[in-house]
């Protein structure tokens, strides 16, 4: 896999691109398996459209308690930001800024009031494989859509406005999945900037999956775990960058006029729900290091 670089760009086949794909894969195989508790129809269409061999192979090999590890993460994580979208949207909240959109679909599967806005931004080569690919299979936006073809790292705020954003409205924003792949630099950036568009009342929700891996801890697990073993020749830390070189999320929401209303893992979000996580996605969310934050403007 290719390393990281500050000036990197990506399609859906290519770097982070890349990630949004295998987590579609993810989504998939969880919304077909027993008792999801997320569904996102749309996601094996993607896999389908890209026509990845492993990633195919995947969707058509026999599950197991192990590779379902990954499936179940990820259908814990989309619930965590549906129920975020729909409880903000529910207290009349009608602007959503989705950053690093990525695949994700819930401007097409969400119940979104007549007067809400979407704005999903992400590069835009993975924006018009997304847009393509729902098009094709007749999908149709449950409200209005915007989507904004810009990198996190420059001046995504500056598109965003132009789009017809209004920072005089509380926003719901959505930062999933993101600031693994980003310097504390960036991160910092990100996060300055949305604050700055944010009206009193505006919410977050930020997933960080991912943000600490060990990989020393990583051999350890697959090597337990025989159903992980396709995994152990990716380099994981190739796509990130070092955690000490970030502020901890919540913590800098704190600090920045935001009033956190929760803090938690995978595991947590799993026990709401009454799931017991088994001992191999416990063991794999400590090497991950999972955090989950919602926060509302003050």
């Amino acid at each position: 896999m290719t390393p990281r670089a500050d000036d990197d760009r990506w399609d859906i086949h290519t770097g982070v691109g890349y990630t949004a794909l295998v987590v579609a894969a993810w989504r998939a195989l969880h919304t077909a398996g027993p008792d999801p508790v997320a569904a996102d129809d749309w996601a094996r269409a993607f896999v389908e459209a890209a026509a990845d061999p492993y990633l195919s192979g995947l969707l058509d090999a026999a599950p197991t308690a192990d590779t379902a590890v990954f499936p179940t993460l990820y259908g814990v994580q989309t619930r965590f930001f549906d129920e975020f979208f729909t409880a903000a949207s529910a207290a009349g909240i009608a602007q959503a800024v989705i950053l690093g959109a990525g695949l994700d679909t819930r401007c097409y599967r969400l119940g979104w009031p007549d007067e809400s806005v979407v704005f999903e931004v992400d590069q835009p080569a993975v924006l018009r494989f997304k847009t393509a690919v729902l098009a094709e299979r007749g999908a149709r936006p449950a409200t209005r859509r915007v989507p904004i073809g810009a990198d996190l790292r420059g001046p995504w705020a500056e598109s965003l406005l132009a789009a017809g954003f209004e920072p005089g409205r509380p926003c719901a924003w959505s930062v999933e999945g993101v600031l693994p792949y980003l310097t504390g630099a960036d991160q910092d950036a990100l996060l300055t900037a949305l604050t700055t568009l944010s009206a009193a009342g505006s919410r977050i929700a930020i997933g960080a999956l991912g943000s600490h891996f060990d990989a020393e801890q990583f051999a350890a697990v697959t090597a337990e775990h025989p159903g992980l073993q396709i995994f152990r020749d990716v380099d994981f830390s190739a796509l990130t960058h070092p955690p000490e070189q970030r502020a901890d999320p919540a913590d800098w929401l704190e600090r920045h006029g935001w009033a956190l209303t929760r803090v938690g893992t995978t595991l947590d979000l799993q026990a709401d729900h009454g799931a017991s996580p088994p001992a191999v996605m416990v063991a794999v969310d400590r090497v991950l290091r999972s955090q989950y934050v919602h926060a509302t403007r003050r």
